[in-house]
């Protein structure tokens, strides 16, 4: 008899990024170039080689976010899913998928894993790991979003059960009133059943936390200054790249990191794209990023302002980093 043929694997991915991007990122600069302080948005860090470039800094010794947040992962997930009993697992940023692996194991384990549902602007990124797992978990629905989490998640498919992930601190880079608005909306995206699970850095030593965005080896100076090769390539900008350098210090008003880039010298700098000339004083600093950092009774406050509860804190031995399970406020 012949072998009976093996089911295709259920992938169906959405794409919402068919739009003008570039206009967009024209749009983005201008507004940042044109306040003060001067401000551009971190998310065009990462092209090519600045994804390439993070997940060098990743590996790095002074670097401790992703090894505790893969560790607190490893070591709990089979918890998170028998406390909140998920079938489904949405990843905002999703990436390559490699640290919700874990979680995904763990629901196999519990018999519980249905679908998966990647959202990440990297259409290739998303198909890749439509496949990889896929091949691992037969059977397994996968439903992938390609576009930006801050703009496309009105597309998302209904789902019940489900676990919203969003790791690595992201939530950190988002300055408080976006903060709240992206936590209200993703508590109203939430079911009755659904949980956030949220990567966020905690506050601890300054020169821990200054030292992780400071790296000997200067991995992480080359990627604040990626930006400006973004903008020259993409908008047709005439960045001296040497003409600035890589500052990061922790403001403990804010409770936050900020990554900026001092001009070195004065200088006038052009982009074509935007229709942008912009001066810039020797010693002026333009931020790049800014990375919260939360104690729980913070974290706690801020979910519930935005309709949810902070139902457990899971943390590294060292309590570094945590891994922040909320639940829609009743």
């Amino acid at each position: 008899m012949p072998e009976a043929a093996l089911a295709e694997p259920e992938i169906q991915i959405d794409s919402y990024l068919a739009g003008p991007c570039l206009a967009t990122m024209a749009d983005d600069v201008r507004a940042g170039l044109t306040r003060f302080p001067k401000e551009l948005p971190p998310k065009y860090f990462y092209d090519k080689r600045g994804s390439e470039l993070f997940d060098r800094i990743t590996t790095l010794p002074e670097y401790y976010p992703t090894r505790c947040e893969r560790a607190i992962l490893n070591r709990h997930s089979p918890a998170i899913v028998r406390a909140t009993g998920i079938e489904e697992l949405v990843e905002l940023g999703s990436g390559s998928a490699s640290k919700t692996r874990a979680l995904l194991y763990a629901m196999a384990g519990a018999g519980t894993l249905r679908r998966y549902v990647p959202v990440d602007c990297s259409e290739s990124v998303v198909e890749r790991s439509a496949q990889e797992l896929t091949a691992v978990y037969p059977g397994l629905e996968v439903h992938g979003l390609v576009g930006d989490f801050e703009e496309h998640l009105q597309h998302l498919p209904n789902g019940s059960r489900r676990l919203f992930v969003f790791l690595g601190g992201t939530i950190g880079n988002f300055h408080p009133a976006a903060r709240a608005d992206f936590l209200s909306l993703l508590r109203d995206l939430l079911g009755p059943e659904d949980h956030l699970l949220l990567g966020t850095d905690l506050v601890k030593d300054v020169g821990v936390l200054e030292a992780a965005y400071n790296d000997s080896e200067g991995v992480t100076a080359d990627f604040n200054l990626n930006v400006l090769r973004a903008i020259n390539r993409d908008l047709s900008g005439d960045f001296d790249l040497a003409g600035f350098e890589h500052v990061a210090r922790f403001d403990a008003e804010n409770s936050w990191i900020e990554m900026l880039l001092r001009a070195r010298s004065n200088q006038t700098v052009t982009i074509e794209d935007a229709g942008l000339e912009v001066e810039f004083d020797a010693g002026e600093e333009m931020r790049t990023e800014i990375s919260t950092k939360f104690t729980r009774d913070r974290l706690a406050v801020e979910l519930e302002a935005s309709g949810l509860e902070l139902t457990e804190l899971y943390t590294d031995p060292e309590e570094l980093f945590a891994l922040t399970l909320a639940a829609p406020r009743v």
